[in-house]
């Protein structure tokens, strides 16, 4: 039996719950830094902990309802307001930082972008995987996923080939088993950044 389900993920921020877990950031090369495009991911607390946002673009009005006290920063420089259309006092971090207090002195983020990236585009190879927000509905004998993740990044649909229906529905069975169910009865593909992942999962005990 298929189900479907009307939840969608916000266009433009993606939320991810902050995992606790510090982790170390590979120094980059100039060179790396001038092809990549760049990407930040926002946290309420410190140390990269609480509710997170990830950030690829110039956000004018972050619109959030907590303060950011830290950042990680894969790629790219990032200039940080405290004010919204980037005004105010501003400041611009290039790595990762787990207390902007110690940047900031405490002010309140409302806008941020991206600043001196240089050549900029996508090419290099550069091939990330944006962050799972991940809503998740649980019953007895299944579990709904929106957006699927693995160690807190998105699954692609189909890793090795064309992102067909039948590939997905292999990843997604593969993905369920992966984390204690016995496979997928329904599952859909998103396209984000012409990547497409595994959306709307819903994992079963039997009978899929």
């Amino acid at each position: 039996m298929r189900f479907s389900f009307p939840w969608k993920a916000a266009a433009g921020l993606v939320l991810i719950a902050g995992s606790g877990v510090l982790t170390t950031s590979t120094a980059q090369t100039p060179e790396e830094r001038r092809y990549r495009p760049p990407e930040a991911t926002i946290y309420r607390d410190a140390a990269y902990r609480g509710p997170a946002v990830f950030v690829g673009e110039a956000k004018p009005n972050l619109g959030l309802a907590w303060p950011v006290n830290s950042i990680r920063v894969p790629n790219g420089r990032w200039e940080l307001c405290e004010k919204t259309r980037y005004r105010g006092t501003c400041r611009t971090v290039e790595r990762d930082t787990p207390m902007l207090g110690t940047v900031l002195r405490g002010l309140t983020i409302q806008s941020i972008r991206p600043v001196g990236t240089g050549g900029g585009g996508g090419g290099g190879g550069w091939n990330p995987n944006p962050p799972a927000n991940d809503q998740v509905a649980r019953g007895n004998f299944a579990e709904f996923h929106t957006q699927p993740g693995t160690n807190g990044s998105r699954v692609l649909a189909c890793a090795g080939g064309s992102s067909t229906a039948n590939c997905a529905a292999r990843t997604a069975d593969t993905w369920c088993r992966s984390i204690g169910w016995n496979g997928s009865a329904r599952e859909h593909l998103e396209t984000v950044g012409n990547r497409v992942y595994l959306a709307d999962v819903l994992c079963v005990r039997s009978g899929y």
